[in-house]
């Protein structure tokens, strides 16, 4: 689940190709800043689709009668298929045009939206969560390539960039509240019917203000790199979700985890051999950036879980409306803000990186650590409270200095696809954690329920314990991933100051 982090987009920054004499960028355009309200709006809407079904998955296993073992496919199928295209997806943006494949993102985004709303089980659902993430992975580059080609003096783009970030960085912390008004007062389907709007709105938008060239038609897609990236991803997390039903040594699950690696050990092989591979390797050759992005995987591992976790816990066990739940999230996301903002953002340019990684991974597996003594009967001020803050504050500290070693001192011609990496790391471990973890939660659960009998609070009260104990156990698994990351960023992350060291690329890269 995505919490408030860092837009998906900034991962595909794309170096702006120079403008021709006569073309779009020779004077400023004069409505270039309306032009930023429709990328934003659109940037927002896929940054505010990554949490606001958070809070309506209760509801929504609820009417289409999904497992406990499948409810994770929610969230997962998005994730998935958005952060295993994202690469893709600029490379499409590159050869078709920007605005041409923004303007498609957002129709086909609207398309899935509209499927997974009408969904009457729950294949159709995943399917429709899957499109959504295919075509955001589309529409993310293209937002962010049109704000390189849309705002070229220097001072401008600074202040475009600010604004950018500052609303798709609050599109996560809306998504949770918007969630929970949704599901409350209409339907949790509205959760995705409301993206239609949005997406017709930055249509018309788009249509009237938005400018761009044509694309680059020597730009080729690696085919080959998408079938054996997302196909090994696919399945692991599938093999993972289906440990829980047929058991860590079922021929299927080990089928599906030996043959999803082998598949991405054979994506890594051809991206050394491809002409125009989607994950260059020279990107991950220097230690700092490779260091940043196994940080960024193993770090969201933990905060997915928690969003996954949490929200059953609040609606289910403490008896919280959709509504007060995504109230009880916004500290949290308050706490990112704070973390990135004031704390990392301040300290970056004269503090080694891994000063802050380090002891942003330590927060973070405290407050999970705090969360797995979680009881039936604990309240939220003293039991929950406490650990979102503290898992909140050390992702703020993370995120911010990830994201500018990880981006700092690559070539030009690298920017976009080390950025886009970023990115995928930060989906693609959500989308493995939020599997694995939701696995160990319900083998844990129904282990409880085998060894347990009804006490004084009858089937009802055992059932609210076995939950809970699901959850804390599988929590301990993100303690122990957040402090391997702690350990990553320790080891390999040995860049120095910003000041001093290797700057940012970009702005974008900078949130």
């Amino acid at each position: 689940m995505s919490e408030p982090s860092f837009p998906a987009s900034k991962g595909a920054t794309r170096t702006a190709s120079p403008a021709a004499p006569g073309g779009v960028d020779d004077a400023p355009d004069p409505r270039r800043w309306w032009g930023l309200v429709v990328i934003a709006l659109a940037q927002l809407m896929v940054v505010l689709d990554a949490t606001i079904v958070n809070i309506a998955m209760p509801s929504a296993q609820k009417a289409l009668e999904i497992s406990d073992g499948n409810r994770q496919w929610m969230i997962t199928a998005y994730t998935l298929a958005f952060g295993g295209l994202l690469l893709l997806g600029g490379r499409v943006a590159d050869l078709v045009g920007r605005k041409r494949t923004f303007v498609i993102g957002l129709v086909g985004f609207a398309v899935a939206s509209a499927i997974g709303g009408a969904a009457q089980t729950s294949g159709m659902l995943f399917a429709a969560r899957a499109l959504q993430g295919a075509f955001g992975a589309l529409l993310a580059p293209s937002a962010l390539s049109l704000m390189t080609t849309t705002f070229t003096d220097p001072r401008e783009r600074g202040k475009a960039f600010g604004i950018y970030g500052a609303l798709a960085g609050a599109g996560g912390a809306i998504g949770l509240l918007l969630g929970g008004i949704l599901t409350e007062y209409l339907d949790w389907r509205w959760c995705l019917y409301v993206n239609i709007p949005i997406a017709v709105i930055a249509v018309i938008g788009a249509t009237v203000l938005l400018h761009d060239r044509p694309g680059h038609r020597e730009a080729r897609l690696d085919v080959p790199g998408v079938l054996l990236g997302c196909g090994g991803l696919v399945a692991v997390v599938y093999g993972f979700s289906e440990a829980e039903a047929q058991g860590w040594s079922d021929s299927t699950v080990l089928t599906l985890l030996i043959g999803g690696a082998l598949l991405l050990v054979c994506f890594g092989l051809w991206q050394a051999r491809a002409a125009t591979p989607l994950l260059p390797l020279r990107v991950l050759a220097d230690r700092n950036r490779a260091g940043s992005f196994l940080t960024m995987g193993l770090a969201t591992i933990g905060m997915f879980g928690v969003f996954l976790f949490m929200t059953y816990y609040l609606q289910g066990i403490l008896g919280y409306s959709p509504v007060r739940t995504g109230l009880a999230f916004l500290p949290m996301s308050a706490a990112i803000m704070i973390g990135s903002t004031q704390i990392s953002a301040r300290l970056l340019p004269s503090t080694p990186p891994r000063m802050l990684m380090v002891p942003g991974m330590v927060l973070g597996a405290a407050g999970l650590s705090w969360l797995t003594f979680l009881e039936v009967d604990s309240a939220y001020a003293t039991h929950v409270l406490p650990g979102m803050l503290l898992l909140g504050l050390g992702m703020g500290l993370t995120f911010m200095p990830v994201f500018s070693t990880a981006t700092a001192g690559v070539r030009p011609q690298d920017a976009g696809v080390t950025s886009a990496t970023v990115n995928t790391a930060q989906q693609v471990g959500g989308s493995l954690g939020t599997a694995l973890l939701n696995t160990l939660a319900t083998s844990a659960t129904s282990s409880y329920l085998g060894e347990h009998r009804p006490g004084p609070g009858g089937p009802a009260r055992l059932a609210q314990e076995a939950m809970v104990h699901g959850f804390t156990h599988a929590l301990w698994w993100g303690v122990g991933a957040m402090l391997l990351a702690a350990v990553v960023a320790g080891l390999l992350v040995t860049t120095g100051p910003a000041a001093r060291g290797r700057g940012p690329q970009a702005p974008a890269a900078a949130h």
